[in-house]
């Protein structure tokens, strides 16, 4: 199987978080995109100050990978407006897809009409300007009910809410692959996750972000019914090799 047009090729880590100088970090990230155009990966996941970066190298090497980035990560506790800002800013930069973090915590809060309004207002954002919006709702943050409940509630906000043909540009993502969990337990994708996510929030897609660290694993994903990959251990994972990335 050629995973390549499943895996979205990601770097997302601050300087700080990768314990290296800002002009190291920025040059991993160059390395990241570089790699995502001669591999022909789908996509590019960078951080959102890299992304008018990633621009000018996919345009100048006449590449179709596309590039993604992430809104209001990893938390995604900030006000409603400040996610619509980010992601017009991102916009403006040239991203192609939105990978917006869901406020899971007013979810498990008991917070529901303030995330039904954040999901609909940023997912008609992005939808009107022709990009793709991804949910991260950080499985490990969330017990198996609260996975299929959080998950059914993006599916009925946009199938209430938007047309059927715009349905497969809406996704839902397992994890930002940052959440420290207790005890070394998995804080990324997980087969039950991933099943929960793909039985309650069909018709939506969904994409398997954290922890898919082998071509085994990558295509057991693609079996249950993933549309898209997220890995800091693309080029690996696609040459049949096992990463050792934390995401």
């Amino acid at each position: 199987m050629n995973i390549k047009q499943y895996l979205d090729s990601t770097y997302l880590k601050t300087a700080e978080q990768a314990g290296i100088s800002e002009e190291k970090n920025n040059l991993v990230a160059q390395e990241f995109i570089q790699e995502a155009i001669e591999e022909h990966f789908k996509l590019i996941m960078i951080r959102p100050e890299m992304v008018s970066l990633a621009k000018k190298m996919i345009t100048e090497a006449n590449s179709l990978v596309q590039i993604g980035t992430v809104i209001d990560f990893p938390e995604g506790t900030s006000l409603l407006e400040d996610k619509i800002q980010e992601a017009l800013h991102a916009i403006q930069d040239g991203a192609d897809d939105l990978d917006f973090v869901c406020n899971y915590m007013a979810f498990k809060n008991g917070e529901i009409d303030l995330v039904k309004e954040e999901i609909l207002r940023c997912t008609q954002l992005g939808l009107a300007h022709n990009k793709v919006v991804k949910w991260i709702i950080e499985v490990a943050a969330l017990t198996e009910k609260e996975i299929i409940q959080l998950s059914s509630l993006i599916k009925n906000v946009i199938v209430s809410n938007f047309e059927q043909e715009l349905f497969p540009k809406v996704f839902v993502k397992s994890s930002t692959g940052f959440y420290k969990t207790e005890n070394n337990l998995p804080n990324g994708a997980t087969i039950p996750a991933i099943m929960m996510m793909l039985e309650n929030a069909s018709p939506l897609p969904v994409k398997a972000a954290g922890g898919v660290r082998t071509y085994e694993e990558a295509v057991a994903m693609i079996e249950l019914g993933v549309k898209r990959i997220g890995t800091s251990g693309a080029k690996m994972i696609a040459n049949g090799q096992n990463s050792n990335n934390e995401y």
